[in-house]
């Protein structure tokens, strides 16, 4: 069987599966561009409203001073960006935020630690801010750094919607990118949180100087965990000087259409989120993408240090392509 035929029974015969195989994802990529975008096209629309797109605001509630020495983040106190270290946010400030995102269109409502894992104290004021979201009628998701079942169990108590813990990348080049925490502490806390009945947001990073076999590795890792995330943010690497990444050699915007495309097709009822780096994206790069299958964005100016396209020229993009905001 050629390499098309045999992509192309893989996207036909997949409702949900969670046994990809990497010679599977690596058909996938494989495919001609315009056979693959065409499958990706197919499945999203097999799935959702291909005319919607899920909005999210992502707020740093406490910033800088992390221990971790992720080779991609500003926001390490191993590495000299400029970013310094802050107090978690009053729950106010916090909420204030989150009534102009709501405002602004958002449905989503995320917030950032620079944590390695939270204290139970820190856990405390967490829950106080993801009580008040939700009283503004707002989705809620978090990201603290790896959590413990028993701290899962308080941020499902309180009435957390969503929590995001990305994989980063394959298994193989993960320690390349990451010593102070191993790929299976992420896995246990995914475990964690999905045994505690919360949404799991997890997707990963390219462009950090990975090759094709390790993206295909994330892909079929996210895509054979025992249940989907059901929300898969890809992220182009936002590279900061003072980060051991800087300076790395770009990744070609086709190649990250490709793993778009990719994910939608091995996670099929998941929300892929085209999230970090579309400050430096075209509208043509950001439309395929969307065409690939992405259904979700993160918009305001900032992600958590980043820069991010601001509100005005998101929804003249969206405009452009027919696009709404998911309810």
């Amino acid at each position: 069987m050629s390499i098309l035929h045999h992509a192309v029974s893989l996207v036909e015969s997949s409702l949900p599966r969670h046994n990809w195989t990497r010679e599977e994802v690596r058909a996938l990529f494989e495919l001609p561009f315009t056979e693959l975008m065409f499958r990706a096209a197919q499945v999203h629309r097999d799935n959702f409203d291909s005319s919607e797109v899920q909005i999210s605001t992502l707020l740093s509630i406490k910033t800088g001073g992390c221990p971790e020495d992720c080779a991609y983040c500003p926001q390490s106190a191993k590495f000299d960006t400029g970013v310094k270290a802050e107090k978690i946010m009053d729950l106010d400030a916090v909420l204030a935020e989150a009534r102009v995102a709501k405002a602004n269109g958002a449905s989503r409502f995320c917030m950032g630690a620079a944590w390695r894992s939270p204290k139970d104290r820190d856990l405390d004021k967490v829950c106080e801010m993801v009580e008040g979201v939700k009283a503004l009628g707002l989705e809620t998701c978090v990201t603290l750094g790896m959590l413990e079942a028993y701290q899962a169990e308080r941020l499902r108590d309180c009435g957390l919607d969503y929590y995001n813990h990305n994989l980063d990348t394959s298994p193989e080049f993960y320690g390349e990118i990451i010593t102070t925490r191993t790929y299976q502490d992420r896995l246990d806390t995914l475990k964690h949180v999905r045994n505690a009945g919360i949404h799991v947001c997890c997707g990963g990073i390219v462009g950090m100087g990975e090759g094709l076999e390790d993206r295909i590795g994330m892909i079929a890792t996210l895509a054979s965990l025992p249940v989907h995330p059901e929300s898969v943010p890809i992220n182009m690497l936002v590279q900061v000087e003072g980060t051991p990444l800087a300076g790395t050699k770009p990744l070609d915007p086709l190649d990250f259409v490709r793993t778009i495309a990719v994910a939608r097709i091995t996670m099929p009822a998941s929300v892929v989120r085209l999230s970090a780096g579309r400050e430096d994206m075209s509208e043509e790069t950001q439309a395929l993408c969307f065409l690939a299958g992405a259904n979700s964005i993160f918009y305001g100016p900032k992600l958590l240090t980043t820069p991010n396209p601001g509100r005005d020229r998101d929804m003249v993009l969206l405009d452009k392509l027919g696009l709404r905001a998911m309810e």
